[in-house]
């Protein structure tokens, strides 16, 4: 294997992981504002004690 074959290995490699930690954040991101969207939003229908 020569050098110049070598370093495109170790390149694409280095992609590789790079996109996976890419997607992984973006998946973390997305299921964050998902959470946080369901706990700010109040019940329906569900209001305090009536006087």
């Amino acid at each position: 294997m020569s050098e110049g074959e070598r370093k495109d290995e170790e390149r694409s490699k280095k992609l590789v992981k790079a996109g996976v930690a890419v997607g992984i954040g973006s998946a973390a991101i997305v299921a964050a504002l998902l959470y946080a969207s369901k706990i700010k939003k109040p019940k329906k229908g569900g209001g305090g004690p009536q006087a």
